[in-house]
């Protein structure tokens, strides 16, 4: 089995809507050493709003 590198962190990506809902995912801290912001989809609103990383 392979072995994780220490470069690919776990990281939190938590809804801006306000509802609570969380990602888990990786992120790789070399390439993107700042805050990750994503849109995604938010099961309790039923709409894709934009996910922060949060620490």
């Amino acid at each position: 089995m392979a072995k994780k590198s220490e470069v690919r962190t776990i990281i939190k990506m938590r809804s801006t809507a306000g509802t609570g809902y969380t990602y888990m995912t990786t992120k790789n801290r070399r390439n993107s050493p700042d805050r990750l912001v994503m849109r995604k989809f938010d099961p309790r609103l039923r709409e894709v709003v934009e996910f922060r990383e949060e620490r």
